[in-house]
């Protein structure tokens, strides 16, 4: 069973997109607001009752019920709200995500967990600490979602398909993030070749900068985000052992140790089954560090 705790826009949005790519035959929503996860399995069954998907969503507000999940995808927490950064939320979002974590570990102890909650660095780590797992067995999507973001803007520079676009995003999710410009491919070619340097700046800064505008416009980030939990969950289910920028504990990859970082790693069954590391050049190193330091700052006041 697939248990996505939080069932407000990305929560639903994660249900749907796992429900329709068939990752378990039984997933949770899970939410403390009365009423709210039930009635969204309720609309999200109508849907895939529409589409011939054997997929049963059900809704609960008694943690009792993740009993026996596989993965746990933890989204509770309060979103951000136009004009703040992530790293705002993490004074409210600690004790939610500790308080959220204690049940993980009552009910799903043999869970892999993927915490979602912004600043998504620091709740990684809040998340890996909490629970006392092992650290193959939290991941934190992050980089997935900052990824789909960056190959659009590729996409829109080259005019090129979106299927011929390689890329990785990695460092914090948050305002020190790290789209790899100089590794990005295009059909093979290397981005560099291909636009300028001036171009490459501003995919960039506009992949950074790019959900500020959604929330201004829309409210909050659903559909990237959803796809994105789902994307993870599926390496994990299939066992596709594919290669994702995601927020996993550091000790001794990078150059750093106890911090939760974006990077790529090899995700299976097992979870995070490697960690690959890049080999960085110094500018790429010193934006990764800044990362690094912001979520160790921010982390500095929070009782762990």
């Amino acid at each position: 069973m697939i248990t996505i705790i939080g069932a407000g826009k990305v929560g639903g949005a994660a249900a749907l997109h796992s429900a329709i790519k068939q990752l378990d035959d039984q997933i949770l929503l899970l939410d403390i607001v009365k009423g709210l996860p039930q009635g969204e399995a309720m609309d999200l069954n109508h849907l895939l009752s529409e589409q011939g998907i054997g997929v049963e969503i059900n809704g609960s507000n008694n943690y009792e019920d993740m009993k026996g999940s596989d993965i746990v995808v933890i989204v509770a927490g309060a979103g951000r709200k136009p004009g703040m950064t992530r790293m705002d939320l993490l004074k409210i979002n600690a004790g939610v995500v500790k308080d959220v974590v204690g049940n993980v570990k009552k009910y799903a102890d043999n869970s892999l967990i993927i915490p979602v909650t912004n600043p998504l660095d620091p709740t990684a780590y809040i998340t890996y600490k909490t629970s006392g797992f092992e650290k193959n067995r939290v991941f934190g999507m992050g980089g997935m979602l900052d990824l789909s973001r960056f190959k659009q803007f590729i996409h829109e520079a080259t005019n090129s398909p979106r299927k011929e676009i390689d890329a990785i995003v990695i460092g914090e999710h948050g305002e020190n993030m790290l789209p790899l410009t100089r590794l990005a491919q295009v059909s093979g070619k290397p981005l560099p070749t291909i636009l300028s340097q001036e171009k490459l700046d501003e995919i960039f800064t506009l992949t950074k900068n790019v959900a500020a505008e959604v929330i201004k416009l829309k409210g909050a980030t659903v559909h990237a985000p959803g796809n994105a939990i789902s994307s993870i969950i599926e390496s994990v289910v299939k066992d596709k052992k594919q290669v994702m920028p995601i927020s996993t504990y550091l000790d001794g990859e990078y150059g750093h140790s106890d911090v939760s970082i974006g990077v790529p790693a090899v995700i299976g069954k097992n979870g995070v089954e490697k960690i690959n590391e890049l080999d960085l050049n110094q500018e790429e190193k010193e934006w990764f560090d800044k990362g690094v330091n912001s979520v160790k700052n921010a982390l500095a006041g929070i009782d762990i």
